[in-house]
């Protein structure tokens, strides 16, 4: 698509092209995501939901096994590892050559993800270990030079996300240069920087960095972009979130014009029509 980063990531020797938009489909195994729809906990509703991704266009298949949203309730590091391996088992039986993103903030859930099922690429909530459930900082946060996530990224040698927590473009800037440098240093490659709407923002920040995000491109790394049926949209309407595709394909509209190389959803076939119009039209 015009304008998008040239850039390739490399996914256990697989090269994921992201000059052209991708679709990351949201597979959850928890009880109490915001969004009903996207809880799958059993063996037949988790193959179908990865067979669903798949058929539908998506690239990327990005499983999370603790929820992140406020006032969620806190999931200990076994449970949400016994939740991903259940998850995965069956994932990786049902396609086998998906590319898994893994939603966690847990350096061993990571590492688990990655050495026992071949998962490709970490998705980090925390910005590195800022904050776990949104809005709620970790623990002995900033003690480390270098965050626990980065250095066992580094260890894992796969692609990672970024998401930060900041509330503006510019102090997001200036923590995003601050831990690529970190992550430079200890010799991660492939880096997605992800925005991170709804983490540590208001309604009017998250439409505010909505209408800068072209900004991020500076830093000449890809961006995804994570708003699939997002409080900031039902909040706004006055709908609930099952009410709230609608809002989120205009947002998606959005993100692409301005840069955007991945669209983490929940509505895949929508999302991928979306992907289609808006890279006619920048042609």
């Amino acid at each position: 698509m015009k304008g998008l980063i040239n850039y390739t990531i490399n996914a256990k020797g697989r090269l994921l092209d992201l000059s052209e938009p991708q679709v990351m489909g949201i597979l959850n195994v928890t009880p109490d995501s915001f969004y009903a729809g996207s809880r799958k906990q059993t063996e037949k509703e988790i193959a179908l939901r990865a067979d669903q991704i798949i058929k539908e266009g998506g690239s990327i298949i990005d499983v999370g096994a603790f929820s992140t949203r406020p006032g969620a309730a806190v999931v200990s590091s076994e449970e949400e590892m016994a939740r991903m391996r259940h998850a995965l088992e069956i994932i990786r039986k049902q396609q086998p050559d998906a590319i898994l993103s893994i939603d966690t903030y847990r350096p061993e859930v990571a590492e688990m993800a990655v050495e026992e099922f071949g998962a490709d690429i970490i998705n980090d909530v925390s910005e590195g270990g800022i904050t776990g459930i949104a809005n709620v900082p970790l623990a002995n946060n900033g003690v480390e030079e270098y965050p626990a996530m980065f250095r066992m990224v580094a260890k894992l040698k796969v692609p990672y996300i970024l998401m930060s927590v900041q509330k503006d473009i510019h102090d997001m800037m200036i923590g995003f240069s601050k831990e690529v440098q970190q992550l430079r240093d200890l010799g991660v490659k492939d880096i997605i920087l992800d925005p991170g709407f709804g983490f540590g923002k208001t309604i009017r920040q998250n439409y505010k960095l909505m209408s800068e995000m072209e900004k991020l491109r500076e830093m000449e790394l890809p961006i995804l972009v994570g708003i699939s049926r997002k409080s900031m949209i039902s909040k706004l309407l006055g709908f609930t979130a099952d009410e709230s595709l609608n809002g989120t394909s205009i947002l998606n509209t959005i993100a692409l014009q301005k840069g955007a190389s991945i669209l983490r959803v929940h509505d895949v076939k929508e999302c991928v029509e979306v992907i289609k119009i808006v890279s006619e039209m920048l042609k």
